[in-house]
C-alpha cells in the first residue's frame, strides 16, 4: 500500500473515531465549574441544570464550587481544560464581563470560552438586613448621608456586579458608604443576618429565600423594570438613581475549541431544559427570566457586555484591590 494511500486512510479512521466521539457525547462524567461557593445564586443554578442534563443525557454532571478572585478561578481551569465537553462552566457577567478589566488573567474569557447559551437574565436587588432601620431608598441615603463613611455594603468580590452597582449608587446619591468583598453572596449574607453590614446589591436569584423569610428587607430592584417575584418594591431608578441601574446574567460555557457538534448538543439540551416548567418556575422564583438566545447571539452578547463594563469600570476608576 502506498504511503499516500495509508495516510490517507488513517485521517478518514481519525475523523471516524472523533465524529464518533462527539456522537456518543456523553460517555463519562462532566464536570460543571462554578466560580463561587455552594448555597449561592450560580451554585443553585448549576445544580438544577446538572441534575437535569444527568436525567436525559445519562452521565452524572457534577458542580465543583471553585469560588474566589471574583469567579475567574474556575473560569481558568475551564478555560485550559481539554477541549472536549467534560468541563462545563456555568459564569455571570461577573467573570465574563467585568474581573477581565481588573485583573491580570492567564486566559482570554473571549477566545478560550466558548458561550453555549444563556441561561437567565435577573435583576439585583438593593436589600438591607432586618435590623436595618431604614424601610425605604429614601431613609437609606438619610441614614447614609448622617453617618459618612459608617454604612458597609456587601458583594461577592472587588468588581462584581453587586460591587459596582454600589459604587454607582453611591456616585448617584452623593454618599460615602463602605464596600466590603466577599467570596461569595452566601458569606455575605452571614454578616448581613449578623448585623455588621448594612446592606447589598445582591442578585435576586440569591437573596430571594431571605426575602421571603422576612431576614432581608427589599428595598430596590435594580433592573429596568419591576421583577415579577417583587412587583412592590420599587426600581432603583423610580427612586431617582437610574444610573445604579445593574442586571446579572448566567451563562454557560465550554472550552473553547470544543468541537462545534458537542456545543450544538450542549445547547440543544440547555434550550430543552429551559422551557421545562419546573425549570421556568424555578427561575423565576428567583426572580429571572429564562434566555432565549442562540449561541452566535449568547456570543455577541458576551462580547457586548465585556466592553460595556470596561467602560464603566474606567469611568468609575475602580481598582482590584
Amino acid at each position: 500500500m502506498a504511503i499516500r494511500t495509508r495516510i490517507a486512510l488513517f485521517a478518514l479512521a481519525l475523523v471516524a473515531g472523533a465524529a464518533s466521539a462527539q456522537s456518543d457525547y456523553p460517555s463519562k462524567p462532566v464536570r460543571i465549574m462554578v466560580g463561587a461557593n455552594a448555597g449561592g445564586g450560580t451554585d443553585i443554578i448549576a445544580r438544577m441544570l446538572g441534575e437535569k442534563f444527568a436525567e436525559s443525557l445519562k452521565q452524572p454532571f457534577v458542580v465543583e464550587n471553585r469560588p474566589g478572585a471574583s469567579n475567574t478561578i474556575a473560569a481558568d481551569l475551564t478555560a485550559k481544560a481539554p477541549a472536549d465537553g467534560y468541563t462545563l462552566l456555568v459564569a455571570t457577567n461577573t467573570g465574563q464581563a467585568i474581573a477581565p478589566h481588573l485583573l491580570k488573567l492567564s486566559y482570554d474569557p473571549l477566545k478560550q470560552l466558548q458561550p453555549v447559551g444563556l441561561i437567565v437574565v435577573v435583576p439585583n436587588v438593593l436589600v438591607v438586613g432586618d435590623k436595618v432601620a431604614a424601610k425605604d431608598v429614601k431613609e437609606l441615603v438619610a441614614m447614609a448621608k448622617a453617618k459618612p463613611g459608617e454604612l458597609k455594603y456587601a458583594s461577592s468580590g472587588i468588581g462584581s456586579t453587586q460591587h459596582i452597582a454600589g459604587e454607582a449608587f453611591d456616585a448617584a446619591a452623593g454618599i460615602r458608604t463602605i464596600h466590603v468583598p466577599y467570596k461569595g453572596s452566601s458569606q455575605a449574607h452571614v454578616d448581613i443576618l449578623g448585623g455588621n453590614v448594612e446592606m447589598m446589591f445582591d442578585t435576586t436569584s440569591s437573596a430571594m429565600p431571605h426575602i421571603k423569610s422576612g431576614r432581608f428587607r427589599p428595598l430596590a430592584v435594580t433592573s429596568p423594570t419591576r421583577s415579577a417575584e417583587l412587583p412592590n418594591v420599587p426600581t432603583i431608578a423610580e427612586m431617582g438613581y437610574a444610573a445604579a441601574e445593574m442586571t446579572t446574567w448566567y451563562g454557560m460555557f465550554v472550552t473553547g475549541g470544543t468541537p462545534k457538534a458537542v456545543v450544538d448538543k450542549l445547547h440543544a439540551e440547555l434550550v430543552r431544559v429551559l422551557k421545562l416548567p419546573d425549570v421556568q418556575a424555578k427561575l423565576r422564583g428567583l426572580g429571572g427570566e429564562p434566555g432565549a438566545l442562540t449561541i452566535d447571539q449568547f456570543a455577541e452578547m458576551n462580547k457586548a457586555e465585556y466592553e460595556r463594563f470596561g467602560k464603566l469600570i474606567r469611568a468609575a476608576n475602580i481598582k482590584a484591590e
